[in-house]
């Protein structure tokens, strides 16, 4: 299949062979589009660096999202080596577990800092250094990853789930931004699947038994299926898909409360 054959995405946030961010790299891969990698760390770049390579990429650079000066070289080096970009995939996240713990009042400060500015910001400031590399490029588009937690309280999200709201915001904002220069800016809410990123949220186990038992299709979502739709998304079939939060959860979002006993 060659959806996206002549095209090249950069891939943010690939932490293992378990991650969205991987399964998205990978069918992205299938559809014909050069893929190029960033890590953060000595042992992240460990797991990254023969995955990345297992699909013929020749870019896995260095890159903390909360550091200009790496990302603007990235950036540059990706315009030396390839003179453009058609798809950024956004899939960075962090808070601190201690914040993922108890009552949400008390998040720290220093913790919803750090939040925010991992979760939101890094795609807010990843996209101003994109567009430059998307001009005239048909199709350019960006995707990022988001939760149900942004939409409505789930134990144990906390502040992440705080970051996840303003992150959705961010996607239609920038969709407006980037509108007129046809650059497309959306966002997959994916349920909740076993990852390194998921492991700190302290109910995780109970979560995937409750969204299998709740969603209507009576089960959870696979990481294929995630990067199936970020494929749909990044091609030319949603040329005039902008600015949205497409749900991948098994249809766990539109149900009100659970049926009662028979």
């Amino acid at each position: 299949m060659g959806l996206l054959k002549g095209k090249n995405a950069l891939i943010v946030g690939v932490a293992n062979e378990r991650s969205i961010a991987w399964s998205i790299a990978q069918e992205l891969h299938k559809a014909g589009c050069t893929v190029g990698f960033t890590y953060i760390g000595d042992a992240i770049e460990k797991r990254v660096r023969p995955l990345a390579e297992s699909v013929g990429s020749t870019f896995i650079e260095e890159m903390d999202v909360n550091n200009d000066s790496q990302i603007e070289s990235v950036f540059n080096l990706w315009k030396e080596r390839f003179g453009y970009l058609d798809i950024l995939i956004h899939a960075v996240a962090f808070a601190d577990k201690n914040d993922l713990k108890g009552y949400f009042y008390n998040t720290s400060r220093k913790g919803f800092q750090m939040a925010m500015e991992t979760s939101v910001f890094s795609l807010v400031t990843l996209t101003k250094y994109a567009v430059p590399l998307m001009e005239g490029r048909k199709g350019a588009n960006i995707l990022t990853l988001t939760y149900y937690g942004a939409e409505k309280v789930v134990k144990g999200y906390n502040v992440m789930g705080v970051a996840k709201a303003g992150l959705e915001c961010a996607v239609r904002y920038l969709a407006s931004d980037l509108g007129e220069s046809g650059v497309r800016v959306n966002a997959i809410s994916a349920g909740p699947i076993k990852t390194l990123a998921s492991s700190g949220i302290g109910y995780m186990r109970a979560m995937l038994k409750h969204h299998a038992e709740l969603s209507p299709l009576n089960r959870n979502v696979s990481q294929e299926e995630v990067a199936q739709t970020a494929l749909y998304l990044c091609s030319d079939h949603a040329s005039g898909v902008t600015g949205e939060v497409l749900h991948v959860d098994s249809g766990y979002h539109i149900v009100g409360t659970p049926a009662p006993p028979e």
